[in-house]
């Protein structure tokens, strides 16, 4: 069962829509319980990242997500679900991310029109499963002000401004800063990858 995880805020109707097109079985938790029956795991996101941090931790799921992720369960994130694996992000000074991955999460400079907004070129590094069947250069949907830095585990790059991880992969733990249920036929696509992982 793919388990997506509602903390009160994000884009969940769109993630649920975008499962249901590819054909996959799903829920929507809130609590330990269901984290703990997933077979998978998404975090969609949209908002800011202190507040999402906070919720997790008033839902008491930060530790259950982190062990789910040790386990070996398949995890996605979907934009600030990205984010929110790293230690900490200049959007919110002093709230702890899920520190997975080393790293903070910056802002886009000054002279950058912020948010990112729309559709932008994606070099995907293979290779990688969640690109796998999309061709070189995949045109996705960003929208953000907040980005993550070109990291070892990045699965696919973007130029926006400075280059910056698109996506990442690093063993069953997957992350996209693009919105993929925005994104159409190659949204589906990356989504259907995760599925059939």
């Amino acid at each position: 069962m793919i388990a997506v995880f509602d903390y009160g805020a994000g884009n969940l109707r769109s993630v649920q829509n975008t499962l249901a097109e590819v054909g996959a079985t799903y829920t929507v938790v809130d609590d330990v319980e269901g984290l703990n029956k997933a077979t998978k795991i998404i975090l969609p996101g949209v908002g800011h990242f202190g507040q999402m941090l906070r919720s997790l931790d008033a839902m008491r799921v930060r530790q259950t997500i982190l062990d789910r992720i040790e386990a070996g369960i398949p995890f996605l994130g979907i934009c600030l679900g990205l984010q929110a694996l790293f230690e900490e992000s200049e959007e919110a000074p002093g709230v702890k991310g899920l520190g997975l991955f080393a790293g903070k999460v910056r802002r886009f400079s000054e002279d950058a029109r912020v948010p990112h907004m729309g559709w932008n070129e994606v070099e995907p590094k293979p290779p990688s499963r969640l690109f796998n069947g999309m061709g070189e250069r995949p045109y996705l949907y960003f929208a953000h002000s907040y980005f993550v830095p070109v990291v070892p585990q990045a699965a696919a790059t973007c130029q926006y401004a400075e280059p910056f991880t698109a996506a990442l992969e690093s063993g069953n733990v997957f992350g996209v800063q693009f919105h993929p249920e925005k994104s159409g036929p190659l949204g589906l696509k990356i989504v259907k990858n995760f599925v059939e992982l």
